[in-house]
C-alpha cells in the first residue's frame, strides 16, 4: 500500500490532529468510551503530556488557567455521560470569559444511536450554548475536518471554546493518515488579528482631541490580545488615568502613577469612581461593559459622558450605552493604529494634566480607606489584614488564581500589582466555585517559571478539594490559601445587605483545612493570629513541592467589604 493511501484510525488522527496545532498539554479523565484515545496517546509518537485529574470540572478550569497564560489552546478531556456533562461548567465560563479550550469527549457508537446504550446523551444540543463550535463526528474521515474547524472557531475573532465528540466506532474506524494537517497559527490566539476602518479611526481621534478628561476602562481583552504595552504608551499619551475590571486586574501594574486600580460594583474603591465621574470621555477597551463594570449602569448614566468603546466583540459594543464612536477590532493593533493617528495629528500629550492629579486622589483616598483595617490585630482576621502580610511576603512575579467570594473583593481593591500583565485570574462569567484549586495546577504546566499561589474561600475548597491528590502526585511547588469563615460569604453577606439579617442555609461547620491538606500530603499551616501571617506565608511560599495555608477570617458581613452591590 502506498503511503499516500496508508489507514490510521480515528483516534491516531485525533491526537495526530492535536499534535499539528500545536498542543501541549491535555488536562482529563479516563473512561470506557475513551479506551481508544487513550490507547493512541500512550503507542503514537507526539509532543503532548496527559495530565490526568480527579474531576472533568476540574480538568475544564486547568485548560482555562493554561490557555490563559499560554495564549494557547486550552485542552480538556473526557468520556461520556457523566464525564461530558461534568465538563460543561469548565467550558461555559471558558467561552464567557472568551478564552479557547477544546473540549474532547469520547462518545457511545453511532450505531448504538435510540437503543439506551448506557452514557447517550445529545453531546452537540449539550454544549451548544456553551461555544462557538460544536461537532460530534460521524465517520472517521471527518475528524481531521471538525478538527481543523474547531481552532479556526476558538482562535480567530473573538476567542472561544470549541467541542469534539467522538463516537466509539469513528475512534476505531479507519481513514486516509494523508488528510491529517493543519495550521499550527489556530492554535494560538489571537489568530487573524482585525483592525477597524479607516474612517472609524478617524472617528475616535476626533473624539479624542475634543476630550478634556479622558479615562481608560481596560478589560480582559488587552491581556488576551497582549496589548499591555500600546495600553500603556496610549494612556500616556492621553494622560488618561487607567481603571480595570476584575478580570483585567494588573494589566498595568499598579504602581505606574495613571493606574486608579479595579472599577465597578465589587472590588472599587470611592476615589476610583468619583474619576470616572468627573471624566468626560470614557475609553472602554476589552470588556462588555456589564452590571459589575458599570455599576448596574450608574457609573456612568447612559448618555451622561462621551464613549469610545474598543473591543473585538461587535455584539458587546452598545449593548448597554449609548456609544459615540464604536471600533471592532483586535485591541493590540487598534491602539497601535490610535495612538500613532494621534501623534501624526498633533495633539499635544496631556500626561501632567487632569488624570495624573485624578490618579493620585484615588489612591490616597483608597489607602486612607485600606487603612482602617490593614494593621488591626482583631481575630478572626480581617480581609484587610491578610492583604497586607500577603503583599509583604508574596513575590513580585507570583502568578494568583483566585476563586470568586470572599477573596474576590479584598484583592481587588486593596492588593497594589508590582508588574503588568497577568498575575491575577478570577472566574468571573459564571462565578463558579471551585476555581481556584485546580487552576493552580493549570497555572503550573503553562510553565511560566513564576511562583503560583491559589486563593479561595472555604466553601470553594469543598467544591474541588479532590485535586489536591492531583497537586500532591505531581509534586507542584504551589501554595493554596483558604480563608476559613464557616460560610457562603457572598451570599450570606448579600441576606445581610439586601434581605434583612435574614440568614439561611448559608452556614457550615469549620473545616481543619490544614489537617485535611497533610492527608494528602501537603505541607500546612493554620493561622489565627495575624502576628503570625506574613511568616507562615513566607514559609510556605519558599518550601519545594505542595503547601496549604489555613487562615481564620471574618466574615463578609462583619466586614466593610469593598463592595457597591452583592447582586450584580
Amino acid at each position: 500500500m502506498s503511503e499516500q493511501t496508508k489507514k490510521i484510525t480515528g483516534a491516531d488522527a485525533m491526537v495526530k490532529m492535536l499534535d499539528k496545532m500545536g498542543v501541549k498539554h491535555i488536562f482529563g479523565v479516563c473512561g470506557d468510551t475513551s479506551l481508544p484515545f487513550y490507547d493512541s496517546l500512550n503507542k503514537l509518537e507526539h509532543g503532548i503530556t496527559h495530565i490526568l485529574t480527579r474531576d472533568e470540572r476540574s480538568a475544564g478550569y486547568m485548560a482555562d488557567v493554561y490557555a490563559r497564560l499560554t495564549n494557547r489552546v486550552g485542552v480538556v478531556e473526557g468520556p461520556s455521560g457523566a464525564g461530558a456533562t461534568y465538563m460543561v461548567p469548565g467550558i461555559a465560563e471558558a467561552n464567557g470569559t472568551t478564552i479557547p479550550v477544546l473540549a474532547i469527549t469520547s462518545d457511545i457508537p453511532v450505531v448504538g444511536r435510540d437503543r439506551f446504550v448506557l452514557t447517550e446523551c445529545d453531546q452537540e444540543a449539550l454544549f451548544g450554548p456553551f461555544t462557538k463550535y460544536t461537532r460530534v463526528v460521524e465517520t472517521p474521515e471527518v475528524v481531521p475536518t471538525a478538527m481543523r474547524a474547531a481552532f479556526n472557531a476558538m482562535t480567530s475573532g473573538t476567542p472561544g471554546a470549541a467541542h469534539i465528540g467522538l463516537p466509539y466506532d469513528v475512534l476505531k474506524g479507519e481513514l486516509d493518515e494523508n488528510e491529517i494537517w493543519g495550521d499550527v497559527d489556530f492554535g494560538q490566539f489571537p489568530c487573524r488579528r482585525t483592525v477597524p476602518t479607516e474612517g472609524d479611526l478617524s472617528k475616535a481621534i476626533s473624539l479624542l482631541k475634543e476630550a478634556q478628561k479622558t479615562a481608560i476602562i481596560c478589560g480582559g481583552g488587552v491581556m488576551h490580545s497582549s496589548a499591555v504595552e500600546e495600553l500603556i504608551a496610549f494612556a500616556e499619551f492621553l494622560g488618561a488615568p487607567i481603571g480595570t475590571t476584575i478580570s483585567a486586574k494588573g494589566t498595568v501594574t499598579e504602581t505606574h502613577p495613571l493606574t486608579i486600580g479595579t472599577i465597578g460594583t465589587n472590588g472599587s474603591t470611592a476615589g476610583t469612581r468619583d474619576v470616572l465621574r468627573e471624566a468626560d470621555t470614557l475609553i472602554y477597551i476589552g470588556c462588555r461593559v456589564g452590571s459589575v463594570t458599570s455599576e448596574k449602569r450608574t457609573n456612568p448614566h447612559n448618555g451622561e459622558k462621551k464613549i469610545l468603546h474598543i473591543d473585538i466583540d461587535p455584539k458587546s459594543i452598545g449593548a448597554n450605552y449609548l456609544t459615540d464612536v464604536s471600533l471592532v477590532g483586535d485591541a493590540k493593533e487598534t491602539l497601535n493604529a490610535l495612538h500613532k493617528q494621534l501623534i501624526s495629528s498633533n495633539m499635544p500629550s496631556r500626561i501632567s494634566e487632569w488624570g495624573l492629579k485624578a490618579a493620585i486622589r484615588a489612591k490616597a483616598q483608597k489607602k486612607e480607606r485600606f487603612d482602617r483595617y490593614s494593621q488591626s490585630n482583631a481575630m478572626p482576621i480581617y480581609g484587610e489584614r491578610f492583604v497586607t502580610e500577603l503583599q509583604k511576603s508574596l513575590p513580585d512575579d507570583a502568578i494568583v488564581v483566585s476563586d470568586p467570594g470572599t477573596p474576590t473583593p479584598f484583592l481587588c481593591a486593596f492588593f497594589e500589582t508590582q508588574r503588568s500583565g497577568r498575575s491575577f485570574i478570577f472566574h468571573r462569567f459564571h462565578g463558579g466555585l471551585g476555581f481556584a484549586l485546580p487552576g493552580v495546577v493549570g497555572a503550573h504546566f503553562a510553565n511560566t517559571g513564576r511562583k503560583v499561589v491559589g486563593i479561595m474561600g472555604d466553601g470553594s475548597f469543598g467544591f474541588s478539594s479532590g485535586e489536591l491528590e492531583t497537586i500532591v502526585r505531581y509534586n507542584l511547588p504551589v501554595t493554596l490559601i483558604v480563608l476559613n469563615n464557616s460560610s457562603f460569604g457572598w451570599i450570606r453577606a448579600g441576606q445581610d445587605r439586601s434581605f434583612g439579617k435574614r440568614y439561611f442555609s448559608t452556614e457550615f461547620s469549620t473545616t481543619d483545612h490544614a489537617k485535611v491538606a497533610e492527608a494528602y500530603g501537603l505541607k500546612s499551616w493554620t493561622v489565627k493570629d495575624p502576628n503570625n501571617l506574613a511568616e507562615t506565608l513566607a514559609e510556605a511560599f519558599a518550601t519545594d513541592g505542595p503547601t496549604l495555608v489555613d487562615i481564620y477570617t471574618r466574615r463578609l458581613e462583619d466586614s466593610e467589604v469593598p463592595v457597591t452591590a452583592f447582586l450584580g
